[in-house]
């Protein structure tokens, strides 16, 4: 039981990372205002960006909580969550090969905070993950979830979340010189490994539940 605890919480915490650090639009903007402003500006926005991932955690995990407790619903959570973590691992390996730097959107202005909320809120990929993805690694890796399970996965991944909103405005902040497209390359070909090795994970615990 502790262990799945584990399993879980470890889980919820690399997906958070191969999520958050896949350049973006929150990532470029953060990027951007770090290097105009400094690494105030740049931690607001990730952070703000934290608002919209855990609105969207909660919409999703509590329909998910009931919804888990139909095997039928998890096999289906299951296939489209590995859909969504497949294209988005495709999506970095191909970023990746093709050293693609995050492009700065400059018409974007307000508050740094209410700007990484706004972002994060209006994120397709974030609806799609937290709707495909969170539900299905739950339901998979736990036969019958209890509100714990979910408890442990979303502070998981809001501590990942956490973690990454620090490091990068601090990499933007003091190491300016590494944000280049080798860098970029690096990430988006860690975070394509990551995403395939949990849509793999997740295939495989779906169909086995078959």
């Amino acid at each position: 039981m502790k262990s799945a605890m584990v399993m879980l919480f470890l889980s919820a915490m690399g997906l958070s990372f191969s999520f958050c650090a896949a350049p973006g639009i929150v990532n470029t903007e953060a990027i951007r205002r770090g290097f105009a402003r400094g690494y105030r500006p740049a931690l607001m926005v990730e952070l703000g960006s934290l608002i919209g991932d855990a609105t969207w955690a909660v919409i999703a995990l509590a329909g998910l909580a009931f919804v888990a407790q139909s095997a039928l619903a998890r096999v289906l959570l299951g296939f489209a969550g590995s859909a969504v973590l497949a294209y988005l691992a495709w999506r970095a390996i191909r970023d990746a090969r093709q050293g693609i730097m995050p492009e700065p959107d400059g018409t974007i202005s307000g508050g740094d905070f209410a700007t990484g909320a706004f972002l994060s809120l209006g994120n397709p990929f974030a609806v799609a993950f937290w709707l495909g993805v969170s539900g299905s690694v739950i339901s998979t890796t736990t036969p019958n979830p209890r509100p714990e399970h979910f408890i442990v996965f979303f502070v998981g991944f809001m501590l990942g979340g956490l973690l990454w909103s620090i490091s990068l405005p601090g990499l933007v902040a003091w190491g300016r010189q590494l944000l280049k497209p080798t860098f970029y390359r690096w990430v988006n070909l860690l975070c394509g490994m990551l995403l395939g090795y949990f849509c793999i994970q997740l295939l495989w615990d779906t169909i086995m539940s078959l």
